[in-house]
């Protein structure tokens, strides 16, 4: 069957994996918030005991969720100072492979529809701000983040949405590249899509599901997708 479209995840497969510890990101928050060391710590633990929980009912039954639910669930305002110097604080992860724009034109050359579906609970806007920053939104027919539905991966109707979004109804006809075994791999399989694995992340065990999924193509380097998806 020939490839229509060729779908990416974000994290660990445009952008290289990077092991950052959440509890930072979260002082950030507080640390805008309070200036009593007491009450920074324990606004931060209770955002990231609420986002645990979140990412915890994700690997059981793949309820996506949005960062006001993880602020509503620890009772913190969404303080808007707060938001910002929480949002700064991730930055350091956002910035796609240098690999990354060469790879999607040569793709685009090759008359492929180009998309992105990612489990996140960060805003669209901030996703596609760091995107437009490295010259990857033009790039990209469609974005689906799950913070705008009401599931993540690898619930199929994700892939369904990914698909829907950059106009192709054949999941044979879609190749989905991403980094995780389960989340990615068996996920796009399950819907019938062609699926490569880009396997460098250092995915922490908590986060990591036992699945029997053999990818179609395994990737060393991104620059390798546009040769793979020819002989298909």
């Amino acid at each position: 069957m020939t490839v229509e479209a060729v779908i990416f995840d974000w994290g660990g497969t445009l952008t290289p994996w990077s092991s950052v510890e959440p509890r930072d990101g979260w002082l950030a928050f507080a640390r805008a918030v309070h200036d009593d060391p007491a009450h920074v710590d324990e606004l931060a633990g209770a955002l990231l005991g609420a986002e645990q929980k979140r990412w915890a009912a994700v690997l059981d039954d793949h309820s996506a969720f949005t960062t006001a639910h993880v602020l509503a669930d620890a009772a913190a305002t969404g303080d808007p100072a707060a938001l910002d110097a929480y949002k700064e604080f991730w930055v350091q992860v956002t910035h796609v492979r240098p690999e990354a724009v060469p790879v999607l034109d040569e793709l685009r050359e090759q008359g492929l529809r180009l998309g992105l579906l990612s489990s996140t609970h960060w805003p669209r806007d901030w996703h596609e701000v760091w995107l437009a920053r490295d010259g990857v939104l033009e790039r990209l027919d469609a974005c689906v983040w799950s913070s705008d539905l009401p599931f993540t991966k690898p619930h199929r109707t994700a892939f369904m949405a990914a698909m829907e979004a950059v106009g192709v109804a054949d999941p044979s006809t879609c190749v989905y590249v991403g980094d995780r075994l389960f989340d990615d791999v068996h996920g796009a399989q399950a819907v019938g899509m062609r699926a490569v694995w880009v396997p460098h992340s250092d995915v922490p065990a908590h986060q990591l599901v036992d699945v029997d999924a053999a990818p179609d193509a395994v990737l060393d380097q991104l620059s390798e997708l546009p040769e793979i998806i020819a002989a298909w």
